[in-house]
């Protein structure tokens, strides 16, 4: 008689997916997660996650903001994925990160003028423009407000 072979337990990032479908995560969030957590594990060369802890996860989130200059929400996803591995997947409980470079958030402007401002815009066009200028500005005014006065 041929024994059957033994059963393998399932491989790492397998098990990422089976629990992110678990939860009901989007397949966009299952891929985005395998693969920083499979950048984290080449990051380390190829250890496994068991093996490592918050100061490996501190090293590779501080390598994306300083050596490869990641934006802040590229850094935070991809803490969230190794969180995620490691509290949801692994079962383990890590110290609070302190020790990681933050990347940096950009500044962000005002995408919307002001009606003194848009008013200074549209005196400072030139002929064509300043019709054309004018023009869109009173379909936009038309649109919010039912009239047009510009």
């Amino acid at each position: 008689m041929i024994n059957p072979p033994e059963k393998q337990p399932p491989k790492l990032l397998d098990q990422v997916r089976d629990r992110i479908r678990v939860k009901h995560y989007s397949l966009r969030t299952e891929d985005t997660y395998v693969g920083w957590i499979k950048r984290f594990i080449l990051f380390h060369n190829k250890r496994h996650p068991r093996e490592m802890g918050a100061r490996e996860i501190e090293a590779f989130l501080s390598y994306l903001a300083t050596e490869r200059d990641v934006s802040a929400s590229t850094q935070n996803q991809a803490l969230s994925a190794v969180l995620f591995l490691y509290k949801e997947v692994l079962e383990m409980q890590l110290p609070w990160l302190d020790g990681v470079t933050r990347a940096r958030k950009p500044k962000r402007l005002p995408v919307v003028l002001t009606e003194d401002e848009a008013k200074r815009v549209l005196a400072g066009l030139p002929g064509r423009w300043s019709l054309i200028g004018r023009l869109l500005s009173c379909r936009h005014s038309y649109k919010l407000s039912n009239n047009c006065t510009n």
